[in-house]
Order: C-alpha cells, then structure tokens, then sequence
C-alpha cells in the first residue's frame, strides 16, 4: 500500500510534467536558488545526501535522522549585488517527529526611485525583496524509510503596493541502506497557490527530484561520496546533477560538482571543515558555483548539531 501511494504522488507528475517546457512561465524563481554551500559544491546532487538543518529545503524526509538538535545560517554572494540568506532549526522530539523552521530572504541594498522625467532619482527609495517561511515535520515510516514535508509561506515584495503572498508544500521521502551508505530520496517541491500581481497570476515553480549516493571509496579515514540527482521542473527541460565529496576522518571535506543539460551554471567546489566543540558538532562550508558569463557566485555557512 506505501508502494502504491508512493507512486502515486511522486511519479505521476513526473509523468506528466516531463512533456512541458515553458521558460518564464512561473514566478518566485529565487525558490530554485540554493541555499546550502555542501550542496552548491556537489552542483545540487543532494537530495538523498542532506543529513542536517539544510533538509528543510532540499528533502525534509532527512530531518528525521538528526538525533537531537541541528542549526545552520548560510549567506551566498548573488548576482548584481543582491544577497541571499538561510536560516533553519530541527528539533528531534522523539515519538511525536521531528519538527524543522526555516526561512529564506533574498534582498536588494536600498534604491533609488527612477521615473523617466527623474532619471537621476526622484529622492525616494526602496527595497525590494522575496521571503520563505517553511514549517518541517518528518517521522520514520520503518527503520531505513522516513517521510517528510514542508508548508510553506511565500511572500514577494517589489515596491510600494506590489506585493504578492502564496503558500505552497514540499513533499519527500528518503531510503538509507546500510551498503557503502547508499541513499535514495525523492521529491516534490513548491506545489501550492498562485502568485498574482495587480491583474496577472502565474503558478510558482513547481519541480520533481530523485537523487541517489553511496560511497564510491570506503577506508577506515577516508570516503570518497558520489551523488546524482535528477529535477524536472514545471516550466523547463529535466536538469542532471553530479557531485563527489572526498572526506579524511570526517573532519576534512573537499568537494566538486557539474550540473547537465543546464544552460547557464557548470561547475562548481568547495570545501568544509567539521570538527567537535563542547557539546556540538561545528561545521563550517564554503562553495563557488560558476555562472559561465553571468560569473560566479560565493556561499559560506555555519552548522551546529547537538547529539
């Protein structure tokens, strides 16, 4: 019967998505940026590798695995001067789940405001901005699959009265194996209401992911992870992502990723440093992302996991 639900929700808008592609026909697009620099580094293949308070937004049904608490903050350096920022919680309460909050903003300095007789500014200005309000829950369904989701609140902010709100869901699920640490996870993202401005309404860029890892290389000091995800979207062509992480004792991470069949973002790197502090784990990431004439892009986070 899980088979059977599991079909139903994942694969029939596979199906039915995979026959569209229609650029520009969404809106809300800073809900594809990623937010996690592990992730960037990987290119994106990191559906079934999230294993920490970034699973909020790249597969919920992983925050059932963090035992107690986890906490991260990301900044990426986007183009044009516009920032992008992440922030989540999870908390493990045991038989009632696993809950998560998370936020993400992605914002403009302060403008002036142009008009074609004021080019040079009328003396006013403004900001102008998008934000993601996500609520997480995620419990194990047997001991090797969990299952979770997000509700999401989604509000955009251009100027004055332009201002738009939505909400949407992410659906996922997540299989660990005990085999060289294979995982498999799926994904439905950013399915919900219409995001309308003034007299125009467009839906908000809905997309289905599956993804899977194992360690290519498995030492007692060193692991060598090689990832592979693969995202249909509702308004494009499938994408395909590929990503290697080469650890040393966990505590040195170095990684590199290439994205397919994307028509701007290539390559990508970065590494980590994960080590013991007190009574948590810190993690500390960077990644570079490349943009081919649009440029690059810079992430750097912090992470915090409580045992």
């Amino acid at each position: 019967m899980i088979k059977k639900y599991f079909f139903m929700i994942f694969f029939i808008p596979a199906l039915v998505w995979s026959q569209y592609e229609r650029p520009g026909s969404t809106d809300a697009q800073f809900l594809k940026i990623g937010v996690s620099p592990r992730a960037a580094a990987l290119a994106g293949a990191y559906i079934s590798i999230s294993d920490g308070a970034e699973a909020t937004y790249y597969n919920p049904a992983a925050i059932a695995r963090i035992k107690n608490m986890d906490l991260c903050f990301t900044h990426t350096e986007w183009f044009a001067g516009i920032n992008h920022e992440f922030a989540a919680a999870v908390k493990n309460f045991a038989n009632l789940g696993t809950f998560g909050l998370s936020v993400i903003a992605l914002y403009t300095d302060e403008m002036k405001v142009r008009t074609p007789l004021q080019p040079d500014g009328t003396g006013e200005t403004f900001y102008a901005g998008n934000y993601k309000f996500g609520l997480s829950y995620a419990r194990f369904l047997t001991d090797r699959v969990t299952f979770g989701g997000t509700l999401n609140f989604v509000h955009m902010s251009l100027y004055s009265d332009f201002k738009a709100n939505a909400v949407s869901g992410d659906i996922a699920v997540l299989y660990v194996t005990d085999f060289r640490g294979f995982r498999f996870g799926m994904k439905i993202a950013n399915f919900g209401s219409e995001i309308k401005y003034v007299n125009e309404s467009y839906p908000q860029p809905t997309n289905f992911q599956f993804g899977l890892s194992m360690n290519a290389i498995q030492t007692e000091n060193q692991v060598l992870l090689a990832g592979f995800s693969a995202i249909k979207p509702n308004d494009g062509k499938p994408l395909g992502q590929f990503g290697l992480e080469w650890s040393y004792n966990h505590l040195l991470f170095l990684r590199g990723g290439y994205e397919l069949n994307h028509e701007v973002a290539t390559y990508s790197f970065g590494g980590g440093l994960n080590w013991r502090v007190s009574s948590y784990q810190l993690r500390v990431d960077y990644s570079y992302s490349d943009y081919s004439l649009l440029g690059g892009t810079h992430r750097i986070g912090l992470g915090f996991g409580f045992n």
